[in-house]
């Protein structure tokens, strides 16, 4: 499971059990971030028990992707078999604050920072 555009690349691997997201998410509403949720709704499907969402590269996300983001981390404590872990960058200054509101959502989950 792959996106790929200019501004960004986001996919699935299965291996690791990790979504990584890299490049920037300046998307116009949650309409537009649609193939993204469903990617990341495919992933909830399989039920890994642990799965990475690796956002050490996503340099820009605006409001509708961290409205995006919170639901899908909804969804996933909604799991209740799954642990979610997060991988941030301290040197992206959205990730700071939006990881920690991920925590609120889900107070099991992990963030690893680099």
């Amino acid at each position: 499971m792959e996106i790929k555009t200019e501004d960004y690349n986001i996919w699935y691997d299965a291996t690791d059990k990790s979504v990584i997201c890299q490049g920037s998410l300046r998307l116009g509403g949650m309409e537009e971030y649609a193939a993204i949720v469903q990617l990341l709704d495919d992933v909830v499907v399989q039920q890994p028990s642990i799965l990475i969402l690796n956002l050490r590269d996503l340099k820009f996300l605006n409001s509708s992707g961290i409205n995006m983001l919170s639901k899908f981390v909804i969804k996933v404590r909604q799991q209740k078999n799954m642990q979610l872990m997060v991988q941030g960058s301290r040197n992206i200054p959205w990730q700071g604050k939006s990881l920690k509101n991920l925590q609120r959502l889900m107070p099991s989950i992990e963030v690893e920072w680099e």
